[in-house]
């Protein structure tokens, strides 16, 4: 495939919504916090009204049909061209992270390498057709058929990864699509759109920025026929029971409390570097980030003193510091819920392995925090800070800490860690989460689905399984009549 486009846009300018392919201004503007300095990003960006839900919903219903009748090769070919030209942008784009998502150059650099990667490969799926009956007499054939208008509501934490994983799978499978960007992070979306319009048929791809009302107007429109919404538990819960209204279909991928068990055969500071790695990364604003370290008895002493040196040389830095391995946590309102933890290290007698002083800084930065050893029902090991703060925990006995990994309302991924590879899936085949793995987490494929159990969503996106369910299946029968005889 070619890489190379002479499609660019220009990321020091205005911002509008795109609709039916058309840059869409509006009478209301907002502007978002740069969360390295909290001040006011230099670019205003629109605030969608109903009447702009109501054209776009319109303009996708229009467009759908031709855009379904395509064939899956053809569509495709669109989504290449689309690769190309996002690849060709690269490098705005990661100025834009830095600005709206707080990442520094290496975080930004990588969530492009992701979006670049997903890009390329989404478009290589295809939904294989099953046929249960096929005989003489008659054919069943089950198939999979696009829904029609589908909806993304995307989050700030990868505000382009997480987009593009569900724009591409619901185009992919013949749905057109609007993307409702978080209202903290609308710039990269609305750029992403400005590039599709100028490769995708009008109503094919459309984006909306807005305030709070938007995201309610989308998921109770009757033109639209699926949601898919990655972000908290709470507001998960809200858009399925505004879906229910029209019986939309939904994806959900929601909150996790991620845990990694420890055995006592490891290779301590291999395992060291990347459970830290995977604790901290981003801040700890990744869903699927570690979140819960239970290490074995007889090791726990050497690996949290190894855990602790390896994060002290962990580089908090803003968006211009090229060396920085994490920077400040992206809003104020989770700083707010992430600063609140911090407070009760010493209201509840946690003890901070390293870090736990906040010191004052020009935007919301946190240091990375390790609390030794607390209590079960605390609530640093009961519910998901999304933030730079984890709970490392003793445990000796499989089974009950298979118990304790379990005992949460929430499923999205777990990990074991052992030299014994056979002991290691024999005890994560029993962890009840959407994701497991053994020696590694948070490790993800274009061709591999994630989701989560429990309370932590319904549905996942990616590979053939997120591919189906921008879709309904469909049974096909099919009866082989035989020919009337010739008259003789």
């Amino acid at each position: 495939m070619s890489m190379t486009s002479d499609i660019q846009v220009s990321f020091d300018t205005d911002f509008f919504n795109i609709i039916n392919n058309e840059l869409v201004d509006t009478s209301s503007k907002r502007r978002t916090i740069c969360s390295s300095t909290k001040q006011p990003l230099k670019f205003e960006v629109p605030v969608a009204t109903k009447e702009d839900v109501d054209r776009a919903v319109d303009y996708a219903a229009k467009a759908y049909p031709s855009w379904s009748k395509l064939s899956w090769d053809k569509r495709a070919e669109y989504l290449f061209k689309f690769a190309d030209a996002i690849e060709a942008n690269k490098d705005g784009f990661i100025k834009l992270l830095s600005l709206e998502a707080g990442k520094p150059p290496q975080a930004a650099a990588f969530e492009m390498a992701l979006v670049i990667g997903l890009a390329r490969q989404i478009p290589l799926l295809r939904i294989k057709e099953d046929r249960p009956i096929d005989d003489e007499e008659r054919t069943a054939i089950v198939r999979y058929v696009p829904l029609g208008v589908g909806v993304g509501i995307i989050p700030w934490n990868f505000p382009l990864t997480l987009g593009i994983g569900k724009l591409l799978p619901a185009l992919l499978a013949g749905n057109t699509f609007i993307w409702k960007p978080s209202p903290f992070t609308p710039h990269g979306a609305l750029k992403l759109a400005e590039i599709g319009a100028k490769i995708f048929p009008p109503g094919v791809f459309q984006a909306l920025s807005g305030d709070d009302s938007l995201g309610p107007w989308l998921t109770s429109h009757p033109g639209v026929a699926k949601v898919s919404f990655t972000g908290s538990v709470e507001t998960g819960k809200r858009i399925m029971a505004s879906c229910a209204g029209t019986l939309k279909r939904v994806t959900l991928e929601l909150g996790g409390n991620d845990a990694a068990v420890i055995c006592d055969d490891v290779d301590i500071p291999s395992v060291v570097n990347s459970v830290a790695f995977l604790s901290f990364v981003h801040s700890g604003q990744i869903c699927m980030a570690i979140k819960r370290i239970y290490v074995h008895e007889k090791i726990y002493d050497q690996f949290l003193a190894e855990m602790v040196k390896q994060v002290k040389t962990f580089k908090m830095g803003d968006r211009s510091d090229p060396e920085a391995f994490f920077g400040p946590v992206q809003n104020e309102m989770q700083y707010e819920k992430v600063k609140s933890l911090y407070a009760k290290i010493g209201a509840e007698g946690w003890k901070a392995a390293v870090g736990g002083e906040i010191k004052d800084s020009e935007g919301f930065f946190l240091p990375a925090t390790i609390i030794d050893n607390p209590p079960d029902d605390s609530e640093i090991v009961q519910h998901e800070p999304f933030g730079p703060i984890v709970p490392v925990l003793k445990w000796s006995d499989e089974e009950d800490v298979i118990r304790r990994v379990n005992d949460t309302k929430l499923g999205l991924g777990a990990s074991v860690w052992s030299s014994d590879v056979p002991r290691a899936q024999r005890m994560a085949e029993q962890l009840e989460a959407g994701s497991i793995w053994v020696n590694t987490h948070f490790e993800l494929a274009p061709s591999v689905p994630f989701g989560g159990h429990k309370e932590s969503g319904i549905g996942m996106d990616w590979g053939e399984v997120g591919l189906k369910g921008w879709c309904n299946p469909q049974a096909y029968w099919v009866k082989h009549l035989k020919p009337k005889s010739a008259n003789l």
